[in-house]
């Protein structure tokens, strides 16, 4: 054994005293909580709902609008899923 190695030891010692003091102190979750919220569904009558599908018949095809229904279709179907 020489001089220095017993220098060593003790460093190497501290440095486990200090780690495991150190990790009590992290009572916390390391990574964040994900919090979901769920988007209320809005429900539509029956007749709301033929009024929307007639002027949607009369929109031109290709219609940006038709597109934008359809993009909102999906987001509440999966709002309903996420309930």
């Amino acid at each position: 054994m020489t001089f220095n190695a017993g220098c060593w030891m003790r460093r190497l010692a501290v440095l486990a005293i200090a780690t495991s003091l150190l990790t009590a102190c992290a009572t916390g979750v390391s990574e964040p909580r994900v919090v979901t919220v769920c988007p209320p569904v809005v429900e539509y009558t029956r007749e709301f709902q033929g009024r929307a599908a007639e002027e949607l018949r009369l929109l031109p095809d290709r219609s940006a609008i038709a597109e934008m229904l359809a993009d909102y279709s999906v987001m509440r179907d999966q709002a309903r899923t996420c309930q």
